[in-house]
């Protein structure tokens, strides 16, 4: 049984499966894939997915340049199938939404401080992986989207050693704008839309991308992802405005500027230049507010392995998610214990997680189960999750992504400087 197509779809009353499995399997379920396209991008190709299946949602929908980790968040694409973007469990030769368990099951997932005041799984984590960069844009913060009626987006980034074999096209990213900027400016490059390339970028700077490195984008700030592979902790929305008309020389359609402001505003270009967080895209100390790299949460090398810390920090004060890489050396077996539930993806190696498979797989057919992607409950990683590396000569990574306010001790932004190791 290593299809999705051969479990039994369950949409209702997972509740005893949920069940099962946590107690089976010490607090985790298992994931399948969740492949999502995107019809505006072309894919870098370095998500594992098997070449013949990157168009396997149609050529009219565009490449899979996604993969989502522990969603319970639609993905907003036109033509979209009714479960796009949402992950499923696998228990029991059967699969279900995690969005369905989490509302059948509340806290027992998630924990009684998240479900109380979400009442739902509120974040996600996604690979994002394309040949070239994107339009400079931005996610609409919480007012903006409630507009719509729909959620902002901060985000943040993390960019995997084992996913970034090659940089592709182009390995930097455009962010916010040079300090001095202008208002005026960026109205005039709105009104220029239909023109060609409505120069969005001269008014910015671009970063040179870094495996092994990482930023914190707040809601409303502009950037340009350029082509490395990102593991992107974020809020559970797909909201975003495209401030860029032209990219490799391809049309951004107007229709991606204004996809998440109200209609009466669509052509409001007042409007569009005000949605944008001025202070924050002008911050003459943009790199220092905004990159990460990883930092120790402890110095546990002695035992054989390093968990680290790849997001933190908080945006306009609070914390809406966090993130951890855990190494561990061949041959150890290490017992993690964490505050809150997280979602878990394997990205080098071959073990055992609680006494089930856990690999990086080489390569991975569209409707292909895997065994690289868990998720784990407050309960499951409170008590510790037992992490073995059965291989002789290669580690064991794995990065796993966290829900808002649930890791008090996290860094500060620039904390990396302090790194003894």
């Amino acid at each position: 049984m290593n299809s999705v197509t051969s479990l039994k779809t369950v949409s209702k009353n997972v509740k005893s499966l949920v069940e099962g499995a946590l107690e089976k399997n010490g607090g985790l379920l298992r994931m399948a894939p969740c492949w999502v396209p995107r019809s505006f991008l072309q894919p870098g190709k370095r998500l594992k997915l098997h070449p013949d299946d990157v168009y396997a949602f149609g050529l009219n929908r565009g490449g899979i340049d996604e993969r989502w980790f522990s969603s319970t968040t639609p993905a907003a694409n036109d033509n979209r199938t009714p479960d796009e973007g949402l992950s499923y469990v696998v228990a029991d030769g059967s699969r279900f939404t995690l969005a369905d368990a989490v509302a059948e099951c509340g806290a027992t997932l998630i924990g009684k401080s998240i479900w109380d005041k979400y009442s739902k799984w509120p974040v996600y984590s996604k690979f994002f992986d394309n040949m070239g960069p994107i339009p400079h844009h931005m996610h609409q913060s919480k007012e903006q989207a409630a507009l719509v009626g729909q959620e902002g987006k901060p985000e943040s980034y993390y960019f995997p050693p084992q996913h970034n074999p090659v940089g592709n096209n182009f390995p930097y990213t455009f962010m916010g704008f040079e300090p001095g900027t202008t208002k005026a400016q960026v109205r005039k490059c709105i009104e220029n839309w239909n023109k060609g390339d409505n120069g969005i970028l001269d008014l910015s700077r671009a970063y040179r991308l870094k495996p092994g490195t990482g930023w914190l984008i707040p809601p409303a700030v502009l950037h340009a992802p350029g082509s490395l592979c990102t593991y992107e902790p974020q809020w559970g929305s797909d909201v975003f405005g495209m401030y860029q008309s032209l990219v490799e020389g391809r049309e951004v359609p107007w229709a991606l500027l204004v996809k998440d402001m109200p209609a009466d505003k669509h052509n409001d270009i007042d409007f569009i230049v005000d949605q944008l967080d001025w202070e924050g895209n002008v911050d003459p100390n943009f790199k220092d507010n905004h990159y990460l790299e990883p930092v120790p949460v402890a110095d546990t090398r002695s035992e054989g392995y390093v968990d680290r810390w790849i997001v933190y920090g908080r945006i306009k004060g609070e914390q809406l998610f966090t993130a951890k890489e855990l190494t561990v050396d061949p041959g150890v077996k290490a017992v993690v214990k964490d505050t809150g539930a997280y979602g878990l993806v394997c990205v080098q190696g071959s073990g055992m997680i609680n006494g089930l498979p856990l690999n990086s797989p080489k390569m991975i057919r569209f409707l292909e189960l895997t065994e690289d992607e868990y998720f784990c409950t407050e309960d499951g990683a409170k008590a510790g999750v037992t992490f073995e590396n059965t291989s002789s000569t290669e580690p064991l990574v794995v990065l796993r992504y966290f829900g808002p306010e649930v890791n008090p001790d996290a860094p500060d932004m620039g904390a990396y400087r302090g790194n003894a190791f």
